[in-house]
């Protein structure tokens, strides 16, 4: 198994440009961010940064100083991962509920495992979660990963809600996932890559895109946040050995099992599949596709390239005008 990264005068003998330079790291105050949101200057903290750089215990101790600063619990963490909405998929997302501790937390556990959450039900579950907080005198603090669903609810994206086309969806199913890309290349530029993930995930991309063609979609109206940003910020070097010390942790503390488990309870495999990385590679290897060493190793390969793709969402959003303090945790 050789997972050896490749040097800069490797890249550079291939025509590879180097990686994009990390942002500069910031110091950041608890006091300043908890004076901004008691002036109304902001009212949402968000914590975000890729996979296996520190945020949750980062948004954890944050929300501590705070309550301190506060004199009172008031801080209450609302969740932005798109998979830990799903019961029962709690190792493989990385739910780790025990570091919480007495802070609160908000939309995990909150879909069955085989559904299909999308970030238009996110952000309506969210806004109740948000104005809930709000309404009680607390202060919600977002915290996760998927920076769709971080946009989705800071930026007042308009979704639509798209309802399922089992006739399209027919249909589609009997093309390959080549012909996929480029129907769906044909609708609407081809930005988001994890619409590549699995044949499920592209086929619902399609039918979104064929559904905003022709359909007037009924979108959603929430308001921006005026929210202030933080970003876990960790080298590539730790942040991937960080990842793999992570990944044989959990595989030690039963990954295989939970999913094992999860396809005992009929949910089919290719559901599975669907939510990428550990579930995809996991299940392919307890379906007889893949050996434990090539699940070990691709799945690794994957988690890798996705805080690769994290990181990139988020300087996009940096590009778009958003202000992210990074930070070293």
């Amino acid at each position: 198994m050789n997972m050896r990264e490749e040097s800069g005068s490797e890249r550079k003998g291939r025509g590879v440009p180097p990686p994009a330079p990390l942002p500069e790291p910031e110091t950041v105050s608890p006091e300043d961010v908890f004076g901004r949101i008691t002036s109304g200057e902001c009212d949402l903290v968000c914590v975000l940064g890729p996979t296996a750089s520190g945020k949750t215990r980062y948004a954890v101790a944050l929300a501590r100083e705070m309550n301190r600063l506060a004199g009172r619990q008031c801080v209450e963490i609302i969740s932005a991962d798109s998979r830990q909405v799903y019961r029962g998929m709690d190792i493989g997302t990385g739910k780790d509920l025990s570091e919480y501790g007495e802070i609160p937390l908000h939309l995990t556990d909150i879909a069955e495992a085989g559904q299909k959450y999308n970030v238009f039900q996110y952000q309506h579950d969210f806004e109740r979660v948000y104005e809930d907080i709000r309404s009680r005198g607390g202060i919600p603090l977002l915290c996760g990963g998927s920076g769709l669903y971080i946009e989705a609810v800071t930026c007042g994206y308009s979704l639509p809600d798209v309802p399922a086309d089992a006739r399209l969806r027919a249909e589609l199913e009997m093309e390959d996932m080549e012909a996929l890309k480029a129907r769906l290349a044909s609708l609407r530029s081809l930005h988001n890559v994890t619409d590549f993930d699995s044949k499920k995930r592209l086929i619902r991309a399609i039918e979104i895109a064929v559904y905003e063609r022709d359909h007037p979609a009924s979108t959603t109206s929430f308001l921006p946040k005026s929210t202030f940003y933080i970003g876990t910020l960790v080298s590539r070097e730790e942040r991937n050995a960080r990842i793999d010390a992570r990944l044989d942790a959990r595989l030690e503390e039963g990954l295989v099992e939970e999913i094992r488990g999860l396809l005992e309870r009929g949910i089919p495999a290719e559901d599975l599949i669907y939510y990428g990385l550990e579930y995809k590679f996991v299940t392919l290897y307890l379906t007889g596709s893949l050996s434990y060493e090539q699940m070990r190793e691709r799945l690794a390969i994957a988690i890798h390239q996705f805080a690769k793709r994290q990181m990139t969402w988020f300087r996009g959003m940096e590009r778009k005008g958003i202000r992210i303090r990074w930070t070293r945790v």
